[in-house]
Parts: C-alpha cells; sequence; structure tokens
C-alpha cells in the first residue's frame, strides 16, 4: 500500500459543527443553513482584500507589456478558472489567449470528473511548457485544500520560467506552505458537507477571480465609469447594450446612437471617442491606439492639449 498522507487536519476537510445534522433538516433549515455559512465567503474576501488588489496591480502590470493571465487547478477549482477565463472576451472584447484557463484533464475534465488526475505534478508543469510561459506571464494556482500536486508543479514550473507565480487556496498558511510570489488564503471554514468543497471554497473562489479578472480589465481600459465600453457586438443583447451605453455616456437619442455604433463599426468605445473628441474612426483609432486603448486618457489627454 502506497504512502497516503493525512489531510484530516485542513480547514477544508473538518466536519462543520453547525450542520452534523444535515441529513434531519427540513428544506427550509437546509436553505437557511447554507444562507448562514455562505455569510463566510464575504468575510473571507474582506480579509484578503490587500492580497487582491496586489494580484489585480501585478497582473495589469505585466498583461500591459504584453504578457498573459493563466489560472490553473483541478476539479473544481480548474472549472471555476477556466469560467472566468472563457468570460473574459464576451464580457471585455479581449483576444481568448490573454487570459487563459488550465485544468487537470483539459477540457474533457470540465464536464466529466478527472480528479484522479490532480495528482500528477509533472502534468502541471507539462501545461505551463506547452503554454511557452515566460517571464510576462502571470499564472495563478488555485486549490481549495491547498495540496493539489497538479497546482503544486505547474507554479513550480511557472516561477522557474520567470512568471509571477499567485495562490489561492482556501486552508490557512500554516496548515499547506507553498512557495508563491503572492499568496492568497479565503478562509471560510469548513463546509456544511465536509469536505466538499464546491460550495463555500467554491463561491469564495468565484467571488475572488471575478474580483481579479474585472479589476484588470478596468485597470487596462475596459471599462469606462462603470460601463463595458470594449464589448463585442455579437448578438441582440449586446447591440441592446451597446446602444444604451452610447445613450447613457453621450445623450444622443437611441437613433443617433445607431448611426454612431455603425460608423465605427460596432465598436462602442471608437464610437465613444469619435462622438467626444468630434473626430472620425481612423483618428480615433489612432488615439486609442496611441493611450493603449484607454478611453479616459485618451479623452483627457486630447481635451488638455485643447486648452
Amino acid at each position: 500500500m502506497t504512502n497516503l498522507e493525512e489531510r484530516g487536519h485542513l480547514l477544508t476537510e473538518q466536519a462543520n459543527p453547525n450542520s452534523q445534522n444535515l441529513d434531519q433538516l427540513t428544506s427550509l433549515e437546509l436553505v437557511k443553513l447554507f444562507n448562514q455559512e455562505d455569510a463566510e465567503t464575504i468575510n473571507a474576501i474582506a480579509s484578503a482584500q490587500t492580497q487582491l488588489a496586489q494580484a489585480i496591480d501585478r497582473a495589469a502590470y505585466f498583461l500591459r507589456q504584453g504578457g498573459r493571465l493563466f489560472y490553473i487547478g483541478a476539479g473544481t477549482s480548474g472549472r471555476l478558472g477556466v469560467l472566468d477565463a472563457a468570460e473574459c472576451p464576451p464580457t471585455f472584447c479581449t483576444p481568448p489567449e490573454l487570459v487563459q484557463g488550465i485544468i487537470a484533464g483539459g477540457a474533457g475534465a470540465l464536464v466529466r470528473s478527472s480528479e484522479d488526475l490532480e495528482d500528477r505534478s509533472e502534468d502541471g508543469a507539462e501545461a505551463i511548457a506547452h503554454r511557452h510561459i515566460t517571464e510576462l506571464d502571470v499564472v495563478i494556482g488555485i486549490t481549495a485544500g491547498g495540496t493539489t500536486p497538479f497546482v503544486h508543479g505547474a507554479l513550480q514550473a511557472a516561477k522557474q520560467r520567470g512568471a509571477t507565480t499567485i495562490l489561492i487556496a482556501c486552508v490557512p498558511s500554516e496548515q499547506v506552505s507553498i512557495d508563491a510570489d503572492l499568496d492568497i488564503r479565503l478562509l471560510v471554514g469548513p463546509e456544511i458537507l465536509a469536505g466538499s468543497t464546491r460550495l463555500k471554497a467554491g463561491t469564495v473562489t468565484k467571488m475572488a477571480l471575478n474580483i481579479i479578472s474585472t479589476g484588470v480589465m478596468v485597470q487596462l481600459g475596459k471599462v469606462y465609469g462603470n460601463r463595458m465600453v470594449d464589448v463585442a457586438v455579437t448578438n441582440k443583447k449586446l447591440h441592446d447594450r451597446a446602444l444604451r451605453i452610447l445613450q447613457d455616456l453621450t445623450n444622443l437619442s437611441r437613433e443617433e446612437a445607431g448611426y454612431l455604433l455603425e460608423r465605427s463599426g460596432r465598436q462602442v468605445k471608437l464610437a465613444l471617442i469619435m462622438h467626444m473628441l468630434g473626430v472620425e474612426k481612423a483618428a480615433g483609432e489612432q488615439l486609442l491606439t496611441q493611450h493603449q486603448g484607454n478611453l479616459r486618457a485618451a479623452v483627457n489627454s486630447t481635451s488638455a492639449l485643447n486648452h
């Protein structure tokens, strides 16, 4: 028999005293208990605010230099990383390679359990090598219990290549120590269903990834005010959203906003700079390029020149 590591001491594996009679609760009692326990996710995010802000700053810095952001994990952690990465192109009009999710077992593991593959640290290292990770890239390893060999192998390989490494785990550092440039611990306590980290640990991880990716995109100029000005007009819902963004930010009528959007080639950010500065499409594109796609910076600099 192989030497099997004891994991019962880990915070994510412990039994929750508040749910010891889980199998005897009514449905309403169960829902109330979930609601009570899920409040811990808010507290965990609050306790990690500084580290999350540092993750945003570091990732944005390297992405401006031409780097990429990678999430890597297994099981639920891997699926959440893939989900967040997949949502960046439609939300922020980013190229698919800018933010990437890597899951143990590959795409098939998204819909079919491949949890046994998390034990292979060499697969994590291979995933890093396969994507030609460099010192410009940022790699976020996600492992609720902190012990996933696939993630350990990936982070170690990424560090050897000079990449910035970030860890997200739901156990305290004294229980599991991992060598990473930035260590984010989201401590939500034991799960209602002992060891089922797709619950609170999964929820808090989703929250953290939402914060990181959105924060990075704000810094990259994908947002103006609180609007997704880099939205890709790929369906009727997004076409309507684009028109409403233009109307809200320009005071144009819906018809005028539609005309402006078509003149810009259905690019909201470009339409806005054309309207705000009274320039044509080519000049607007040039201004955005000069300011790395940051609409506010382009508008402010040009407005300053005109005064």
